[in-house]
């Protein structure tokens, strides 16, 4: 059984900086790739920044420059550093990982990151 679990959103200042973990189980790590979303109030769910199994790794032009997606297939985790942050960014951030040839998706449960002063 494939899981996800998102940890490290929290509340932080603009200009904050905070690390997003997701820890995965259930399949093997390294064949797959990651991804970062967020959705924020009112908004539709958007990639932030994902991750091939091979390290390559693409961004929302919003983040560009400011977050980085970044993975330890000795823990089965991926990350998404995120600094200078704005209000802006605030939203559940939720991983993703797709699976398979039919590329069926599994999310963790999301982490909420609010930046405000």
């Amino acid at each position: 059984q494939v899981q996800l679990v998102e940890s490290g959103g929290g509340l932080v200042q603009p200009g904050g900086s905070l690390r997003l973990s997701c820890a995965v189980s259930g399949v093997l790590f390294s064949t797959v790739a990651m991804g970062w979303y967020r959705q924020a109030p009112g908004k539709q769910r958007e990639l932030v920044a994902a991750i091939t199994r091979g390290g390559s790794t693409n961004y929302a032009d919003s983040v560009k420059g400011r977050f980085t997606i970044s993975r330890d297939n000795a823990k089965n985790t991926v990350y998404l550093q995120m600094n200078s942050l704005k209000p802006e960014d605030t939203a559940v951030y939720s991983c993703k990982t797709w699976i398979g040839i039919l590329s069926t998706e599994y999310w963790g449960q999301g982490t909420q990151v609010t930046v405000s002063s």
